[in-house]
């Protein structure tokens, strides 16, 4: 199964219970397993089975097509953005101090990795569109940008990440009042 995806079913479930006031030992009892088992599976520390999977939709008053519906729109798009603040905070291991925040899961095949840190002069801009053959993920660490992916553009801060197929033609400009950085990751 795609991580993204499990990581979005926790994700999900946890959201809907929690919008819906619904405790995890209200959950667990109508959908008859453990309240360690929700909780498990809502912190990505396991992944449920199809009929547990089922039984906890269905106890949360959903149906299979909506649950899944937007589940499914966020895997058809070519382009993600994880704004500033939208990062997920998860427990990794009980170190005091330590905070980890999941800027983006996503599944793929590669055989290369590049990392990179792009420095974007006050002003900076590609003329053309350009395109590479790998998936590309920028994390602004300083400034603000300008990013077009064929015909979408989209402004992004400090803390902003965005991740795309590189052969989709794009292009980028500091439209910020400083210099901007910018952590650049290859997958190809």
């Amino acid at each position: 199964m795609n991580e993204g995806l499990i990581l979005l079913l926790g994700d999900k479930i946890r959201s809907k219970r929690s919008r819906k006031n619904i405790t995890l030992e209200q959950l667990a009892v109508k959908a008859g397993v453990t309240k360690g088992l929700i909780s498990q599976i809502e912190n990505n520390r396991t992944v449920p089975s199809l009929p547990v999977l089922f039984n906890i939709i269905h106890s949360l008053g959903e149906d299979l097509k909506t649950f899944f519906g937007d589940i499914h729109d966020s895997f058809n798009s070519h382009i993600l953005i994880v704004r500033k603040g939208q990062e997920q905070p998860f427990v990794k291991e009980p170190v005091k101090g330590f905070t980890y925040k999941r800027i983006l899961t996503q599944t793929i095949s590669s055989q290369a990795t590049d990392l990179v840190l792009l420095e974007l002069k006050k002003g900076a801009t590609r003329k053309q569109l350009i395109s590479t053959d790998a998936f590309e993920c920028k994390y602004i660490l300083k400034g603000k940008v300008e990013y077009q992916v064929e015909k979408e553009t989209f402004i992004l801060h400090a803390g902003d990440t965005l991740f795309f197929d590189g052969r989709a033609k794009h292009r980028l400009k500091n439209i910020g009042q400083t210099e901007a950085l910018i952590l650049v990751v290859y997958l190809f």
